[in-house]
């Protein structure tokens, strides 16, 4: 096939330039929504695109700039620093006072500046001087410095939909069979691989189009064959540094706890083909065993370090089985969460409590001061006695609350309600002697 220059990179010829040309998104670009709005009042108001690659974030932003006729400047956080920031600060005050309108100033992937790059903003957006339009694939509450955000209106963009990404595909298509001599075509499962691929990213799948069309030969369509060939290896969509890690995480642990084995590996799998580090699941999988099993299921903990250790010993990808031995287990165990609810209550009771002396019969007299004060008097070892327990005070006066931990009904937790009971029942008959 013989190729052309002015046909390559796709993403940027076919990037729309006018709201109407723009597909997807259509919660913010359709009728009587807020990009519309927008638009047709020509009031623009600092915001923030965040959202996944390729879903249209840079591209919104600049049609609206475009189209509500504001002067604007940009820039991409990657590249620029705190001096260029503040040029373009001091140049922002022009616009404003020339032609009665604020700069739209937009930055590209803004997540990238530090806290203190951001500052930098503050003072310019809060006086109306710029109109911050930023891009963001991290959430903002976690990257956006929040005295800023607070100032910002945040769109939230989504993968793009099958329907979208059809339309985009039969746009590039109709734009390379305008310039090609011999055009490009898919079959419809060529056509379904690529869509597949693309993971709602339209950057990503005009990328692999750029590539089948360098290395197919002008004739008959494309085959699926051919696209799985080029793509060689499966990419999993999976982000490990932003927000995918833990909404993938949250996903399994929700899975686990609400004991649907098939979910819980469905996300294990995903995180593992996205290329997550294995022993960051493992940790997670342990808290998991005490969290949500606990003491239902004492030997969840241990077979889940045990999975731990053997993973480390072996090594992916033989060692992944044992991640998935271990959240078949959890998912299937017996459940309780009496441990983590004791946790927390017993975090505030402690700061309630943290004046409280620890009672003097159970202070070791080790030294004389301590033994002046009369410690350890009156202390019982509770293996002299024959039921192997004492009315020994060893709770503070002052804490009134009682019954810390509650087990639950399931698994082993039914055998330490019955060892509790033992010992109330135990202590009460020595309190009636």
């Amino acid at each position: 096939m013989e190729l052309r220059h002015d046909l390559f990179p796709l993403a940027d010829k076919l990037r729309p330039q006018r709201l109407a040309e723009f597909m997807g998104q259509e919660h913010l670009t359709g009728r009587q929504k807020v990009v519309q709005a927008l638009v047709q009042g020509k009031n623009l108001t600092s915001m923030i695109f965040w959202g996944p690659p390729g879903t249209g974030k840079t591209t919104l932003a600049r049609i609206l700039v475009r189209e509500a006729g504001y002067p604007s400047m940009e820039f991409s956080a990657t590249v620029s620093g705190i001096a260029e920031i503040k040029k373009m600060m001091e140049r922002s005050k022009g616009p404003r006072l020339g032609a009665k309108q604020p700069l739209a100033l937009f930055v590209d992937e803004i997540h990238h500046f530090n806290r203190s790059v951001q500052d930098a903003f503050l003072p310019y957006v809060e006086r109306g001087d710029v109109i911050l339009l930023g891009t963001t694939t991290e959430n903002p509450a976690y990257k956006i410095n929040r005295a800023l955000l607070s100032r910002l209106k945040i769109l939230e963009l989504f993968p793009l939909q099958e329907g979208d990404l059809r339309r985009i595909l039969a746009k590039a298509l109709a734009f390379i069979r305008e310039r090609a001599p011999a055009g490009l075509s898919f079959t419809p499962a060529a056509e379904a691989v690529v869509i597949g691929y693309s993971s709602g990213d339209s950057r990503r799948l005009l990328n692999l189009v750029e590539i089948v069309m360098q290395t197919a030969d002008s004739g008959p369509p494309v085959d699926e064959a051919f696209v799985l060939d080029v793509i060689q290896n499966k990419v999993a969509g999976y982000d490990r540094t932003g927000d995918d890690r833990y909404q993938y995480i949250s996903a399994l642990h929700k899975s686990v706890r609400n004991s649907d084995v098939d979910a819980a590996l469905f996300w294990l799998y995903r995180m593992l083909e996205g290329g997550e580090d294995p022993l960051y699941i493992l940790r997670r999988l342990v808290r998991m065993a005490v969290e949500d099993v606990g003491l239902a299921d004492p030997d969840a903990l241990r077979l889940c370090l045990n999975a731990k250790q053997a993973y480390e010993f072996i090594g992916s990808p033989e060692g992944d089985l044992f991640l998935a031995e271990a959240t078949v287990y959890l998912a299937l165990a017996p459940k309780s969460n009496a441990l983590y609810l004791a946790d927390g209550k017993m975090r505030k009771l402690a700061e309630k409590h943290k004046m409280l002396p620890v009672p003097l019969q159970i202070v070791n007299p080790d030294n004389f001061i301590a033994a002046g004060k009369g410690a350890g008097a009156g202390y019982i070892y509770a293996h002299d006695l024959p039921e192997k327990t004492s009315l020994l005070k060893t709770m503070p006066d002052g804490v009134k609350e009682k019954n810390f931990y509650e087990p639950g009904t399931m698994g082993f937790e039914k055998n330490i309600r019955e060892r509790m009971a033992y010992w109330k029942k135990i202590k009460d008959e020595m309190k009636k002697k």
